[in-house]
């Protein structure tokens, strides 16, 4: 089991899941954060803190969000780690409450 990061974070990518993440299993694209599955160790450490909630565990990952399990093993592959809080995007706000973000996704 893992936890997935949906499209809550599209265009937001804010970081604050990450400095309690205990095994740096979170990678950073260019307008979001995903979950390398195999790194995961299942802790829901991360969950809380999210503030555009975009993280769930993958039984519970919303209907219609269901791609976000496979985009997070696919893009885990290419995008690199990251370990330390930076700064959302600069427009994250506008961003947060905005739905059916996925074709905003960069890879």
């Amino acid at each position: 089991m893992t936890h997935v990061v949906t499209e809550s974070c599209i265009r937001c990518r804010y970081t604050d899941c990450v400095d309690v993440c205990p095994v740096d299993c979170f990678r950073e694209g260019p307008n979001m954060l995903i979950i390398d599955p195999d790194e995961c160790i299942d802790c829901a450490v991360c969950i809380p803190e999210c503030p555009v909630e975009a993280i769930y565990a993958e039984e519970d990952v919303p209907a219609g969000q269901e791609r976000f399990i496979e985009l997070n093993a696919e893009l885990t592959k290419i995008w690199p780690s990251i370990t330390r809080t930076k700064e959302a995007l600069p427009d994250a706000d506008e961003w947060a409450d905005v739905k059916d973000k996925l074709e905003h996704l960069k890879r």
